[in-house]
């Protein structure tokens, strides 16, 4: 086994290698003059089974081109088996079309992965299930929820939660974490007047007097999850903590966050967060290394990943 980490999340990558007792291969990769990236592994992988690294985040374009080059790179040489683990896939909101004459990125993404040479995609939850049955080769999407749920019952009185889904499609995700903590749920009714922009317009289920807890996959401007809050905590609810697995945090999120009225909102290090984290007293990040690390070493000796689904 051999891992070989991209620039996006370094830290991750060393704590994934750590978890496996690996370290991370050789490799130099940096930009010419015109930013055009180039890659260079320093150490034989002929016939290797080999793990690469990268988060699509900020700057995504970037982090994209960084992926297909380092594993043209080990293509060429002649790596046994090339699994792309991206902890965070970016642009996995653009999965259908929303109206006439746009793009379905998220597929081509998965395109120009396969074509530059992956074998298989280890992934952790995809905005949209169906990204699966975008690639035409084996592709694992873990859950956070066997982490959340685990640093959940370690905080929280669990007699006094209830699991809120921040929209009708959360629905699934917050009723398996509920499930598994024996918690109730609660749906916020939202609607999404533009992009990047949203309206709470009633909670469905009974909040007041309770801890409740926003599940959610991705949190960006922070709008949806900071309206969601106030609204829960105006019906009479205790407390407001949210739980989400990519932190994309993206303009004024942070400031939004510190003047909501969440008392924690909890990340993992899908992306690599950590100036963002000493900005905003309110966020606290727990690791996904080793379940990553562990769908890693599952997947290299041919044993099952589907317990690891199971939470």
């Amino acid at each position: 086994m051999r891992i070989i980490a991209g620039n996006s999340n370094l830290p991750l990558s060393k704590s994934v290698a750590e978890y496996l007792g690996e370290n991370l291969t050789n490799a130099s990769i940096t930009r010419f003059a015109d930013d055009e990236v180039y890659v260079e592994i320093k150490e034989n992988i002929r016939g290797e089974d080999v793990f690469v690294m990268e988060s699509l985040s900020y700057p995504a374009n970037d982090n994209i081109m960084e992926l297909l080059v380092m594993i043209d790179a080990l293509k060429r040489a002649s790596a046994k088996r090339i699994t792309a683990v991206i902890p965070y896939y970016g642009y996995a909101r653009q999965d259908r079309k929303p109206g006439p004459r746009t793009p379905i990125s998220a597929k081509l993404v998965a395109n120009l992965i396969t074509t530059a040479g992956a074998d298989r995609v280890l992934t952790l939850d995809l905005h949209a299930e169906q990204i699966q049955g975008f690639f035409d080769i084996p592709t694992d999407n873990l859950f956070a929820g066997p982490v959340f749920s685990k640093d959940i019952k370690e905080k929280y009185e669990i007699s006094n939660l209830v699991a809120v889904s921040p929209d009708i499609g959360g629905v699934v995700r917050a009723r398996a974490i509920a499930n598994k903590i024996g918690a109730s749920i609660a749906i916020v009714d939202k609607r999404r007047p533009r992009a990047g922009e949203s309206e709470v317009m009633n909670i469905i289920g009974d909040v007041k007097g309770k801890d409740c807890i926003i599940l959610d996959d991705i949190i960006d401007s922070a709008g949806t999850i900071c309206n969601a809050a106030d609204k829960i905590i105006d019906l009479g609810a205790n407390s407001i903590t949210s739980y989400v697995t990519h932190g994309v945090l993206t303009g004024k999120a942070l400031e939004k966050i510190s003047a909501s009225k969440l008392t924690e909102l909890v990340i993992t290090d899908s992306i690599n967060n950590q100036e963002k984290l000493k900005a905003c007293e309110k966020i606290r990040s727990i690791s996904i290394s080793d379940l990553l690390g562990e769908a890693i070493k599952r997947i290299s000796e041919a044993s099952s990943v589907s317990s690891l689904f199971e939470f």
